[in-house]
């Protein structure tokens, strides 16, 4: 790279690093503030506080990330127009394709760390930092469906639960079916069934077994069974943020799971997967916006362009948020709903490039 690249990339980086270091530590704060009662209420240990402020920092600043970039962007570009800078490296006979491919390379390393940070470690800091949300925050919230669960594992197998509790890991109503060609084998339906901790099985009340060998049909009855499955509780109902708290690889297995299963979560997961996809992305378009508006001098100086910056990162970051919800709520194509920001700004910054070169 040659010395204006190593300027404006180290700059650039740097910039974004400082955003982080300052916004950060004041949402911590402003978090705590909101907390507080509740951390005594509970008698939280200090260490835990202090555990769930770290994973606090990596979820807050992935979820943050749009914005913090945007604002880096901005404001180191607007100072080197208030400064002349960008003036005197246009006229030097650099064109601005030129000029922006620096915010390029930085925009690159940028999002290569967040790829990363987002698949690697961001999951794993996710499932701490909810854990305790809903351990003293939402403790009266349910973070999984308890109620009418039913599942497919596998092609041949259907399990069914009235309603569940994950405390006592007790279930209610249960029944088992398996399948053969199309033919049901045997049926399996008990009262109610309960995770044996200690003995590591399942223990069937009022256990009743229809099974049906051709003309054949065998009853067996007992009050009580202790017998395995190959399926888990966590599997028949997982946490809601379960796919959150995954990694790439695990990501991708579970997602195939609940596809197999029926599971009504499955737009949610997909969801996830795509935006750990779209945030790397996010990096250079909202790189290419940041440049175009702020390369040149404005009667407002410095102010006006983060502003404007300040109001865009706001704007994605909240039709991100309503597409999310929509997902959720309204059964919204997951695909769509994590890459449609990402067309409507990506098609934004060429306008805006294209304007900004003349």
């Amino acid at each position: 790279m040659k010395i204006l690249d190593r300027y404006i990339v180290f700059k650039y980086v740097g910039t974004f690093l400082t955003m982080l270091l300052l916004f950060v530590p004041i949402s911590i704060l402003v978090d705590l503030s909101q907390k507080i009662d509740k951390f005594k209420q509970y008698e939280v240990p200090s260490e835990e506080i202090l555990w769930h402020y770290f994973n606090f920092v990596w979820f807050f600043g992935n979820l943050l990330f749009p914005i913090f970039l945007f604002l880096s962007v901005i404001w180191f570009t607007s100072k080197l127009a208030s400064n002349t800078e960008v003036i005197a490296i246009l006229s030097s006979g650099i064109s601005f394709y030129r000029y922006l491919r620096p915010f390029m390379i930085a925009a690159s390393v940028i999002a290569v760390g967040a790829f990363l940070i987002g698949q690697f470690i961001v999951p794993v800091t996710s499932k701490n930092f909810n854990e305790f949300e809903f351990k003293y925050y939402k403790s009266n919230r349910k973070d999984r469906q308890t109620h009418l669960l039913y599942k497919q594992f596998g092609e041949n197998d259907f399990v069914y639960l009235s309603q569940y509790n994950p405390k006592r890991q007790l279930g209610y109503n249960f029944s088992y079916e398996h399948f053969q060609d199309n033919q049901l084998m045997y049926k399996i339906t008990a009262q109610n069934i309960r995770w044996v901790e200690k003995d590591s099985m399942y223990r069937l009340t009022n256990y009743f077994k229809r099974s049906f060998d051709g003309n054949n049909e065998l009853i067996e009855s007992k009050p009580r069974l202790d017998t395995l499955f190959a399926f888990t509780f966590e599997d028949l109902s997982p946490l809601e943020y379960k796919a959150q708290t995954l990694t790439m690889g695990a990501l991708n297995r579970f997602i195939d799971q609940e596809r197999e299963s029926g599971s009504p979560l499955i737009n949610s997961h997909l969801l996830v997967r795509h935006k750990r996809w779209t945030l790397p992305v996010s990096a250079f378009i909202l790189t290419i916006i940041g440049v175009s508006v702020a390369s040149f001098k404005r009667r407002g100086g410095i102010g006006i362009n983060l502003a404007f910056g300040i109001v865009l990162a706001f704007i994605y970051v909240f039709f991100d948020k309503i597409f999310e919800v929509m997902v959720e709520k309204a059964n919204f194509t997951a695909a769509l709903a994590a890459w449609l920001p990402n067309i409507v700004f990506g098609i934004l910054s060429l306008l805006l490039l294209r304007y900004a070169k003349r």
